[in-house]
């Protein structure tokens, strides 16, 4: 999921990059609420290697909408003044 996050944050496709981030957020809510168990040999080096991967694309989705995200209050401003 966080693959298809880091496509839309590229492509500047803020509605699809919106609706991922929802639905990531509601599958990661769903695996606080249980009991997981503790993983061995090649299941917990897939986990860590999938881990490692969703953290370096919350840096590229960062990276690209961070700066976008501190232009939107002038963005606005500058809307509102034009009204």
């Amino acid at each position: 999921m966080t693959n298809k996050m880091v496509v839309a944050a590229r492509s500047s496709d803020w509605n699809d990059l919106d609706a991922l981030e929802n639905q990531c957020a509601s599958a990661a809510s769903a695996t606080m609420t249980g009991k997981v168990p503790a993983l061995a040999g090649a299941s917990r080096l897939r986990k860590i290697d999938l881990l490692k991967q969703i953290l370096a694309n919350d840096r590229e989705i960062r990276a690209i909408t961070e700066p976008w995200m501190t232009q939107l209050p002038s963005a606005m401003q500058g809307a509102r003044a034009r009204m």
